[in-house]
């Protein structure tokens, strides 16, 4: 988890001063985090160039549905919607297929050599170090060792960047109202973590400060806090807290937050009674 976390400081290039010092970094460390570092830039740069913007959800984002959207889908669709919602889905499947399977085939990117490219390289690059592992110590390494804990890793990663944006009172707004820097402070969370977890995540939870300006490596994001007290309290929540941000599913542009599958049916109930004839 740390050392995907460093991966992304290169990724922003913040861990060292030249581009190209950023670059291999990342290429080296992405041997370990099975993150193809030039389709995962891409993928994140997508995230910060538009997160909270409803009008630009693609790459790089847990797919979120206004109530409306969710409401104009299709039984099946919604039916959809729900699994892919589901904590099991999420925490569970989600991670393997996205570092297994597509990080080693980026479907959906067929125009972008480079990050097929970069996929590519990783996956023979990964096939010559696990063939090198084999032979030194048979496939025993492989699946009791480097697998399970990529997986692992995995699984802290993704939990790790839902709360960083899926809690109650996020931003999202249509694109003539978004602004980047509102997006930043206020469509970011900030997990105040226990000292020895915010070692193992890069300082990665004080997400608003990232948000705000990438560019600033993981070693001096305390720093940030010390010197502008302001920000401590920006979307502050405990390691408790962010972890009831799954049972949130749906954006109510009406009421400015995420709400549950169960809010929005009760509120849906309600409007009908009262639109009912006497």
């Amino acid at each position: 988890m740390r050392i995907f976390c460093i991966q992304h400081d290169c990724g922003h290039f913040a861990l060292f001063r030249t581009r190209p010092a950023n670059t291999w970094t990342g290429r080296i460390l992405s041997l370990l985090t099975f993150t193809p570092h030039g389709l995962w830039c891409r993928m994140h740069g997508a995230h910060h160039a538009g997160h909270g913007n409803l009008d630009a959800r693609d790459l790089g984002e847990v797919l979120t549905l206004t109530v409306w959207e969710y409401e104009a889908k299709s039984p099946i669709g919604r039916l959809a919607y729900r699994v892919y919602r589901h904590p099991l889905f999420l925490f569970g499947l989600a991670p393997f297929l996205l570092f297994f399977i597509k990080y080693r085939l980026p479907f959906g990117l067929w125009r972008d050599g480079r990050c097929w490219a970069s996929a590519m390289g990783l996956n023979l690059s990964l096939a010559i170090l696990i063939s090198a592992m084999v032979a030194l110590g048979g496939w025993a390494p492989v699946f009791v060792i480097l697998f399970p804990s990529v997986l692992v890793g995995a699984t802290a990663g993704v939990l790790t960047f839902f709360v960083q944006h899926q809690f109650e009172e996020t931003y999202w707004a249509q694109a003539q109202d978004w602004q980047v820097h509102e997006a930043a402070l206020a469509g970011s969370s900030y997990v105040d973590l226990p000292r020895w977890l915010a070692w193992f995540t890069a300082n990665i939870s004080v997400h608003h400060v990232h948000h705000l300006y990438a560019r600033i490596p993981f070693y001096r994001i305390p720093e940030v806090l010390r010197d502008y007290p302001e920000l401590r309290e920006i979307n502050r929540i405990s390691l408790r807290e962010s972890l009831r941000s799954v049972r949130f599913h749906l954006w109510d542009p009406q009421r400015q937050k995420m709400v549950s599958f169960s809010e929005e049916g009760q509120r849906r109930a309600l409007s009908a009674k009262v639109r009912a004839p006497v």
